[in-house]
């Protein structure tokens, strides 16, 4: 349990750690939520629990895929903020999102890439 404990309290910790450096200068927490610590930590804490390589080159292969379609939503954001709100901008580019993830399901399927069931 402490182990587990372990995990959320530095993985929360990085996520702190970037907004908090955002406050400060917009172009470093940027550089910072663009790095993929997330994913490494994840990767760290699939090896530490003695999970198979594969599964940990899977997660590795699969969040490449998985972040391609979010990149729209960075585009759209910024732009829509200054028009409709945060809240509605929010809504909107998990909207974006969705559907990029969708179509991008869609057109890799062919491709013998499966994100979706």
């Amino acid at each position: 349990m402490g182990w587990l404990i372990s995990k959320y309290l530095l993985t929360a910790a990085v996520v702190v750690i970037v907004s908090e450096v955002a406050k400060r200068s917009d172009k470093l927490g940027g550089f910072l939520a663009a790095l993929p610590l997330v994913t490494f930590l994840a990767l760290i804490w699939l090896y530490v629990d003695k999970q198979p390589q594969a599964k940990i080159a899977n997660h590795a292969w699969y969040t490449f895929w998985y972040v391609v379609p979010t990149l729209p939503m960075f585009l759209a954001f910024p732009w829509l903020l200054a028009r409709i709100g945060f809240w509605p901008s929010m809504l909107a580019s998990a909207v974006i999102t969705f559907v990029c993830f969708g179509l991008f399901a869609v057109v890799l399927r062919p491709f013998g890439i499966h994100l979706l069931p």
